[in-house]
């Protein structure tokens, strides 16, 4: 079997990536093990333009906003789903300290940052002690939707192959690369936190973030919004379940779910919360991040048949758009990588592989 290009994972990043592509006329093939709490797969799609204790707007939120709208929706039509809607975020600042940061932030040019002028309006669901506010646009992508059709468009075209990725297959060429019974002209890495075991990767300067989320049913909680207090934030999830999460840890002993997690996020729900909820389910994933925040992207600096899109970490709804489209024009125009982005950049501890 012959292909343009064989994409390892159809997480975000494989599956933005294998339709740009294919938008483009390539012929692809995806391999995904189908692999049930990989990040992409029980992440909230949230894409929020505000993050961090400092509430400070998050890298390109100008430009990204309005390309991700616009991408998603394209996506959306073609797949006959919904798969971006805007639901703002209505933030609770747990401290008077958060609270005049939010304040402040708000006068600031370009914030995205709104008072809410009626905030007697949540006293029925919620306990807050201060003003709360608006992060808009917020957005949520239905990463299920998206994935699962995705699945079912690529069966269709028989682009898929249901297997576990096996490196010791892969045969890496001058021009090409073969995979078992498979020729291409390139493959790239789009297997989450798995890439970070390719011998061709395993240098470069990633982090293993871990984060737990838990599902509750809240039936009398208004799904027209995000809501945020501290570090516990509820969106609204599928079939009318609420995602809450998530935890960011740098440092674990396990890569399953905690009981100190469900306990602690039990507890914060307890007081936040004036309306009934039950607990439905408690899970946990790998994030594939970056020391410096800046994600990879682009064809290794010494073998111009292997890639790589990943380290997209919390923010990968809205970086994997936006880099799925340059890594494509890239591969199909040589249009050239956002040099923060480009993998390129790490050529001196990459270097070449001995194994090969």
């Amino acid at each position: 079997m012959k292909a343009d290009y064989l994409i390892i994972g159809q997480g975000i990043c494989g599956t933005l990536l294998s339709w740009n592509l294919l938008k483009r006329g390539k012929k692809v093939f995806v391999i995904d093990d189908a692999f049930p709490f990989s990040a992409s797969k029980v992440a909230s799609g949230i894409i929020n333009p505000v993050t961090g204790r400092r509430i400070v707007t998050t890298w390109m939120a100008e430009e990204l906003l309005p390309f991700v709208w616009k991408e998603y929706s394209d996506f959306g039509e073609e797949l006959k789903a919904t798969i971006i809607e805007q639901k703002n975020t209505i933030v609770f600042p747990p401290s008077f300290q958060m609270k005049e940061t939010y304040e402040k932030r708000m006068t600031e040019s370009d914030s995205f940052i709104q008072s809410v002028q009626n905030p007697n309006i949540y006293d029925h669901a919620f306990n807050f002690i201060f003003d709360c506010y608006t992060i808009e646009p917020t957005y949520i992508i239905n990463l299920h939707t998206m994935m699962h059709n995705w699945k079912k468009e690529l069966i269709i075209k028989k682009a898929f192959i249901n297997e576990n990725f096996d490196e010791a297959h892969l045969q890496v060429n001058e021009n090409s690369i073969t995979y078992k019974n498979i020729e291409a002209t390139k493959v790239i890495f789009c297997s989450g936190s798995e890439c970070f075991k390719s011998i061709y990767w395993k240098n470069l300067p990633y982090v293993y973030n871990k984060g737990q989320a838990m599902l509750a049913d809240i039936p009398d909680l208004s799904t027209n919004n995000i809501y945020k207090f501290g570090a516990i934030t509820l969106a609204p999830w599928y079939d009318g379940l609420w995602w809450i999460g998530s935890s960011y840890e740098n440092e674990f002993d396990t890569i399953d779910p905690t009981d100190a997690f469900k306990t602690g996020t039990e507890k914060a729900l307890q007081s936040i919360l004036r309306l009934p909820f039950t607990i439905i389910d408690h899970f946990a994933a790998i994030r594939p991040a970056t020391i410096e925040r800046r994600p990879f992207v682009g064809l290794h600096p010494y073998y111009n048949t292997i890639g790589i899109f990943n380290g997209m970490g919390t923010k990968g709804c809205s970086l994997a758009p936006y880099f799925a489209k340059q890594f494509a024009d890239y591969l199909t125009t040589d249009k050239p990588i956002d040099a923060l982005a480009d993998v390129k950049r790490f050529g001196r501890i990459l270097g070449k592989t001995e194994t090969l």
